[in-house]
Parts: C-alpha cells; sequence; structure tokens
C-alpha cells in the first residue's frame, strides 16, 4: 500500500487526482500507477487502469493482488473482474465506496483497510477541487 501512496501523491504532484494504485505478484510490484485523467485528458486513465496498462500483458491476472488508496469504482472494478484478479486491497471507501458489492459478486475477495492517509489525501482533494472530483466519478 506505501507504493500504491506514493503514487497518489505523485499524481496529485503533477497536478491531477490523489489516486495510486500497484499491481503485486507474489512480493513483486508489476505494474503501477495513478489517476491521469487530468494530465492526459483521457477520462479512463483511472489509476487502477494506468497500473494495469504499466503492468502490461501478463497472461494470467489470478495470482495478482491490486492495491489501491481508494475502493475501485465500476469502471475499474470491471477491469478487475473481466482479468481474472481475485483479490482487490483498497486504502479507504469512506470518501467514495466504490464497487466492493459488484467485485465481492463475482468472487474477488475485498479487503478495506480503512487507512486514515488515504482519507485524508482524498477528503483534502474534494474539498480543494469539489467539480474536478465530481467530473472523475461521472456527477
Amino acid at each position: 500500500m506505501k507504493a500504491a501512496i506514493a503514487e497518489a501523491k505523485q499524481g496529485l504532484q503533477e497536478g491531477g487526482i490523489p489516486i495510486g494504485s500497484v499491481l503485486v505478484k507474489g512480493d513483486q510490484i508489476i505494474g503501477k500507477g495513478h489517476n491521469k485523467r487530468v494530465q492526459d485528458g483521457d477520462p479512463v486513465t483511472h489509476a487502477e487502469i494506468d497500473c494495469l496498462r504499466n503492468a502490461g500483458r501478463i497472461g494470467n491476472y489470478q495470482d495478482t493482488v491490486l492495491y489501491s488508496t481508494l475502493m475501485p469504482c465500476y469502471l475499474c472494478a470491471g477491469a478487475v473482474v473481466q482479468f481474472g484478479i481475485k483479490k482487490v486491497i483498497a486504502g479507504e471507501s469512506q470518501t467514495f465506496p466504490g464497487a466492493r458489492e459488484f467485485m465481492e459478486s463475482h468472487g474477488v475477495e475485498v479487503i478495506d483497510l480503512n487507512l486514515g492517509e488515504c482519507q485524508q489525501l482524498m477528503q483534502e482533494f474534494i474539498e480543494k477541487n469539489p467539480q474536478l472530483w465530481n467530473e472523475d466519478i461521472g456527477k
């Protein structure tokens, strides 16, 4: 999760939304990314999507774990289900509940760490950038 938080902070420093993600296989990070929707002008470059793109084609994702600083939204949860990722560890879901039930209904184990650091990153960002945040979640 520390690597995902570092990705979130990097995104914030770039002027983007502070959400980070890493994909782990065994004890090795094989992909990492952060929300680049603002930086790239691409509405689907969420942290988890960026992470999966950076991991590249690995053939089989069933032995991987996806870490994300925020509970994945339906877009990212769809990618988790599509690629057969069986475990997602989220930093928090208080600022955004995401698509936990959707993932669980498709056999994904979801763990919410409820980390204060992740909540604080998002709360401060949402307070300062409500219009940008609402655009990111489709409101």
